[in-house]
């Protein structure tokens, strides 16, 4: 009986995901200790609601890495896909027409990622280092280095439609990040993206297409930024110039806080939505226990942080691997030897 319960709890903490989400009921635990109002329903509702954003870039670069790459761009994608598209309501233009529009760039983004590292064979943080400075540019020029401001209360409006106190967009990201989580780890094209990542020799000899899982992911990248510039417009109700800086740090720190290896080959979007809530409490988090911090300073160390503990991990890993393949050829050679 014991035995069945300690197995059954090893079995439950190898899974990142559970594990992630054990972190953030201690962490909420240990803030409302020293002050209980951070554990009122209603700040624990806000703290969901505002993590919507980086819970879509936090998905959708969640593809990229688990197959092995990074995307930079994310931030910049998110904040021209909010300027375009609330520019666009407010000058009258059909909600629907909006959003075809802000997703068709935030795919066109991914895809010149996407062709650029894979076929053109530049390093993925060049290409979309690159690509997030070419789109900043573009912004300021459509915007006209203005901010994007008179949006119509009802697009304001549509963020604050919510179940059970929980925005409609949270419902939108959980129910994207199930079915994503689903396709990824228990479809056979899915688990392309973690295949790739793990070892892409091997994948290619399995004769996985690599080039075009690995162009998808950067694909789902930039439509997954869009909608949370979409979001993120009806959400502010007005769009600067510079909305989404330094959005594309926290989303990466929110999927390795949520499973995600940076190593590639490992994670699920439920995990990067579980990451993207933690990244959102941090700015509660300070306010409750009276830090003055600047929350970008506190990601930044956190960032370095699960860096290092997930270089460690993934160099455990490799150790344990190589004594295991260590282990079974000297069992192989002493049982020939006997034989």
């Amino acid at each position: 009986m014991n035995l069945n319960l300690k197995n059954t709890m090893s079995g439950i903490f190898k899974i990142r995901e559970l594990t992630s989400l054990s972190f953030v009921v201690l962490l909420f635990l240990f803030v409302g200790f020293f002050n209980r109002n951070f554990l009122e329903l209603n700040n624990i509702l806000l703290i969901l609601n505002d993590s919507v954003v980086f819970a879509m870039l936090a998905m959708g670069i969640s593809f990229v890495i688990i197959s092995g790459e990074i995307d930079v761009s994310i931030g910049a994608i998110t904040g021209l896909s909010a300027a375009v598209a609330g520019s666009l309501i407010r000058d009258g233009a059909p909600w629907g027409q909006a959003f075809i529009i802000a997703l068709i760039l935030g795919l066109i983004c991914g895809l010149v990622n996407g062709l650029g590292c894979v076929y053109l064979k530049i390093p993925s943080i060049i290409i979309t280092l690159s690509t997030g400075g070419i789109i900043r540019g573009i912004i300021y020029v459509y915007t006209e280095g203005r901010w994007v401001t008179a949006i119509p209360e009802g697009f304001i409006n549509l963020a604050r439609v919510s179940f059970m106190g929980v925005s409609i967009f949270y419902w939108i990201a959980l129910l994207i990040a199930i079915l994503g989580t689903y396709i990824i780890t228990r479809t056979r094209k899915g688990r392309y993206f973690a295949a790739i990542g793990d070892n892409i020799t091997g994948a290619v000899f399995l004769g996985i297409p690599v080039k075009i899982t690995k162009t998808l992911a950067f694909v789902f990248s930039g439509l997954f930024a869009a909608i949370g510039g979409i979001m993120f417009a009806s959400r502010v109700g007005m769009v600067a110039p510079i909305a989404g800086a330094g959005y594309e740090m926290r989303a990466i720190a929110a999927c390795v806080l949520g499973g995600v290896s940076l190593s590639g080959g490992v994670g699920s979007l439920v995990g990067a939505s579980i990451g993207a809530l933690i990244m959102a409490s941090i700015r509660p988090i300070l306010v409750f226990l009276n830090f003055t911090a600047d929350d970008d300073f506190i990601t930044g160390i956190i960032l370095i942080l699960i860096i290092v503990v997930d270089a460690l991990l993934q160099q455990r890993t490799v150790e344990q691997a190589r004594r295991q393949r260590l282990l079974a050829k000297t069992q192989g050679g002493v049982y020939e030897k006997a034989a």
